[in-house]
Protein backbone atom coordinates (compact mmCIF):
# COMPACT_ATOMS: atom_id res chain seq x y z
CA UNK A 1 0.00 0.00 0.00
CA UNK A 2 1.21 3.59 -0.89
CA UNK A 3 0.97 6.07 1.60
CA UNK A 4 0.37 9.63 0.50
CA UNK A 5 2.92 12.06 2.65
CA UNK A 6 1.31 15.89 3.64
CA UNK A 7 2.94 17.30 0.33
CA UNK A 8 0.84 15.37 -1.66
CA UNK A 9 -2.66 16.34 0.31
CA UNK A 10 -1.67 19.55 0.33
CA UNK A 11 -1.15 19.48 -3.65
CA UNK A 12 -4.20 17.89 -4.03
CA UNK A 13 -5.84 20.60 -2.24
CA UNK A 14 -4.19 23.14 -3.99
CA UNK A 15 -5.17 21.78 -7.07
CA UNK A 16 -8.57 21.54 -6.32
CA UNK A 17 -8.74 25.52 -4.88
CA UNK A 18 -7.38 26.80 -8.05
CA UNK A 19 -9.82 24.35 -10.27
CA UNK A 20 -12.63 25.80 -8.25
CA UNK A 21 -11.08 29.36 -8.00
CA UNK A 22 -10.80 29.53 -12.07
CA UNK A 23 -13.88 27.93 -12.39
CA UNK A 24 -15.62 30.94 -10.96
CA UNK A 25 -13.64 33.67 -13.06
CA UNK A 26 -14.40 31.94 -16.14
CA UNK A 27 -17.95 30.87 -16.26
CA UNK A 28 -21.18 31.85 -16.99
CA UNK A 29 -23.19 29.57 -15.47
CA UNK A 30 -24.55 30.39 -11.87
CA UNK A 31 -24.98 26.48 -11.04
CA UNK A 32 -21.04 26.19 -11.96
CA UNK A 33 -19.87 28.89 -9.96
CA UNK A 34 -22.17 27.37 -7.22
CA UNK A 35 -20.08 24.37 -7.49
CA UNK A 36 -17.00 25.68 -8.01
CA UNK A 37 -17.17 27.32 -4.78
CA UNK A 38 -18.62 24.52 -3.55
CA UNK A 39 -14.92 22.44 -4.55
CA UNK A 40 -13.02 25.47 -2.78
CA UNK A 41 -14.60 24.71 0.04
CA UNK A 42 -13.67 20.88 0.19
CA UNK A 43 -10.16 22.00 -0.83
CA UNK A 44 -9.82 23.59 2.20
CA UNK A 45 -11.50 21.67 4.36
CA UNK A 46 -9.02 18.67 3.02
CA UNK A 47 -5.99 20.91 3.77
CA UNK A 48 -7.62 21.16 6.80
CA UNK A 49 -7.47 17.02 7.91
CA UNK A 50 -4.57 16.71 6.41
CA UNK A 51 -2.77 19.01 8.63
CA UNK A 52 -4.83 17.97 11.32
CA UNK A 53 -3.45 14.45 10.82
CA UNK A 54 0.06 16.12 10.36
CA UNK A 55 -0.10 17.34 13.43
CA UNK A 56 -1.61 14.70 15.45
CA UNK A 57 -4.33 16.44 16.64
CA UNK A 58 -8.05 17.06 15.83
CA UNK A 59 -8.72 20.34 15.48
CA UNK A 60 -8.48 20.39 12.06
CA UNK A 61 -11.28 17.27 11.45
CA UNK A 62 -13.64 19.64 14.64
CA UNK A 63 -13.07 22.61 11.97
CA UNK A 64 -13.88 20.47 9.13
CA UNK A 65 -17.26 19.44 10.87
CA UNK A 66 -18.15 22.33 11.50
CA UNK A 67 -17.45 23.93 8.13
CA UNK A 68 -19.56 21.05 6.35
CA UNK A 69 -22.89 21.86 8.29
CA UNK A 70 -22.68 25.73 7.55
CA UNK A 71 -21.71 24.25 3.82
CA UNK A 72 -24.98 22.46 4.24
CA UNK A 73 -27.24 25.49 4.99
CA UNK A 74 -25.34 27.68 2.28
CA UNK A 75 -26.51 24.74 -0.43
CA UNK A 76 -29.81 25.65 0.96
CA UNK A 77 -29.60 28.86 0.77
CA UNK A 78 -27.52 29.69 -2.50
CA UNK A 79 -29.71 26.60 -4.43
CA UNK A 80 -32.84 28.79 -3.26
CA UNK A 81 -31.48 32.11 -4.50
CA UNK A 82 -30.39 30.11 -7.83
CA UNK A 83 -34.22 29.02 -7.91
CA UNK A 84 -35.97 32.51 -7.50
CA UNK A 85 -33.59 34.00 -10.16
CA UNK A 86 -34.42 31.78 -12.66
CA UNK A 87 -38.02 31.82 -11.56
CA UNK A 88 -37.79 35.66 -12.44
CA UNK A 89 -35.66 36.07 -15.11
CA UNK A 90 -35.52 32.65 -16.86
CA UNK A 91 -32.30 32.30 -17.03
CA UNK A 92 -29.06 31.49 -14.63
CA UNK A 93 -26.45 32.84 -17.18
CA UNK A 94 -24.27 35.37 -15.15
CA UNK A 95 -24.37 37.91 -18.07
CA UNK A 96 -27.69 38.28 -18.24
CA UNK A 97 -28.56 38.52 -14.33
CA UNK A 98 -28.31 42.44 -14.20
CA UNK A 99 -30.81 43.75 -10.83
CA UNK A 100 -30.31 46.78 -11.72
CA UNK A 101 -31.57 47.09 -15.50
CA UNK A 102 -35.00 45.46 -14.68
Amino acid sequence: MIHAGLNAYVLLSALLFAIGFFGVLLRKNTLVIFMCLELMLVASTLALVAFSRFNGTLDGNVFVFFILTIAAAEVAVGLAIIVALFRSRRTVQVDELNALKH
